[in-house]
């Protein structure tokens, strides 16, 4: 397991646990009151800890390196009948943007979504997760498809951003991500969005607008990373924990400001510490927001989205 700083206590104790275990196997000593009141002391330290996280520990969270991906959402809940789908038949295949053919719960799904690496040699591969014009114009494609054949869409959000090399804006970055966000307005099937990573910027909002959005618990999402928006203000990265706090963008957040639909929760301690358990809320939700869909025609759907759009950023004195 790997720890991040805030989680340190929970390592001291963990380590003590094993500890006293090993000394309970390799010596005639009783230590089974000694481990209980340890193991006691990481359950309250655990409870204490992550439900009063910051908004900066929330985002060191969303970015955790055994943190469930794209793949690992899909490959958990569509299992085999997982078919990709490659290139956005102009220029090449991005592999920072994964897209094809899948069935949660009996039901057909175009699922697309950002995918990060594991390890240098993927992430390299993978982009870090941050996809060229090529990645969004393939999202588009498969999104037009789905439309085609009455299938609706699941979208996966996890990124740091879109890709903001020079290559990029050549090929036209920005009008690929606002050419998806028009055509997800008026997409005539059901769209339902996941966050479940990282949110960042323009390069989400690519493939994030849904009917449903959903958020998991320990995620954040806005149009600025806290680092970046802390090098703008301050000329410094060290300001990244208050810049968290001023933007506004965890799950909680976003819900209260009506940003999104609702709140995925997560197993205590994050998505990694219970994967299995993450799969079958992430399914719950999905299924849920599809339901609420299934039935209505085109135009209130399309209708709807609309609606939901426009009335955000209203403001009233």
């Amino acid at each position: 397991m790997e720890y991040l700083d805030f989680e340190l206590p929970i390592k001291e104790l963990e380590d003590q646990l094993d500890k006293c275990l090993v000394i309970g196997q390799e010596s005639d000593v009783d230590v089974t009151n000694t481990c209980q009141q340890i193991s006691k002391k990481l359950e309250d330290t655990k409870k204490h800890i992550y439900k009063n996280l910051t908004a900066w520990q929330r985002v060191q969270l969303s970015r955790h390196p055994r943190r469930p991906y794209t793949l690992d959402h899909i490959k958990a809940l569509c299992g085999d009948t997982f078919l990709e789908l490659h290139g956005d038949r102009g220029f090449k295949d991005d592999k920072a943007m994964i897209g094809g053919l899948g069935k949660i719960g009996g039901q057909s799904f175009m699922i697309i979504g950002q995918q990060k690496g594991y390890n240098t040699k993927t992430r390299q591969y993978r982009n870090f997760g941050m996809p060229n014009p090529e990645g969004y114009r393939k999202a588009l494609r498969l999104m037009k498809m789905a439309e085609k054949f009455g299938i609706p869409v699941l979208s996966f959000v996890d990124t740091p951003g879109a890709f903001p090399g020079i290559e990029a804006e050549e090929r036209g970055q920005g009008e690929a991500i606002a050419r998806n966000i028009i055509e997800m307005i008026r997409l005539k099937v059901p769209i339902i969005v996941v966050i479940v990573g990282e949110g960042a910027s323009g390069g989400a909002l690519g493939i994030g607008v849904g009917d449903k959005v959903y958020m998991l618990e320990n995620t954040w999402y806005s149009v600025i990373s806290p680092e970046s928006c802390s090098s703008i203000l301050w000329k410094s990265w060290d300001y990244k924990e208050q810049a968290a706090e001023a933007l506004k963008l965890t799950s909680s957040d976003m819900k209260k400001q009506k940003l999104i639909d609702d709140i995925i929760p997560e197993p205590l301690g994050g998505a990694h510490y219970d994967r299995e358990t993450t799969f079958k809320t992430v399914e719950k939700y999905i299924m849920k927001g599809f339901n609420e869909m299934k039935d209505l025609s085109t135009e209130e759907l399309v209708a709807q989205r609309m609606d939901k759009y426009s009335k955000m950023g209203e403001f009233k004195e």
